[in-house]
């Protein structure tokens, strides 16, 4: 008796294993939706050029040389809160303390909260 109670017992458990390992949580880790990584209201690149290649994913932006979670420039949800603080730059379309055009001093401060991080030098930003 006590093996035909433990056979499906096991047979539930492998089922409910293999479904959750096969089928993963489906979380992502990128809070950007496909709209906003899509958007290309404030990029230099055409439509169809430059978003197949960059990992939106990850926590450097190898395209801009920030952060992931702080570029507006990729995530358009986010520039309202740049505006909202008096960080701007009209000129470049992009938040003032990330104008590398206007302060490009201000692309060795993010450097070097990459290189505290990861330990080498951030990749060179393609924008």
């Amino acid at each position: 008796m006590r093996k035909l109670f433990a056979m499906p017992c096991v047979l539930v458990a492998l089922t409910a294993t293999s479904t959750t390992f096969l089928s993963g949580c489906g979380a992502s880790d990128s809070a950007s939706t496909t709209a906003e990584v899509e958007s290309h209201d404030d990029h230099d690149h055409e439509e169809g050029e430059g978003h197949d290649e960059h990992d939106h994913g990850g926590w450097w932006c190898d395209e801009h040389g920030v952060p992931e979670g702080e570029c507006a420039r990729c995530d358009t949800s986010l520039i309202a809160g740049f505006k909202d603080k008096g960080d701007w730059c009209e000129d470049h379309s992009r938040p003032d303390s990330q104008c590398f055009v206007c302060h490009p001093e201000l692309a060795e401060n993010f450097a070097a909260r990459y290189v505290a991080k990861y330990g080498e030098e951030p990749p060179p930003a393609t924008e």
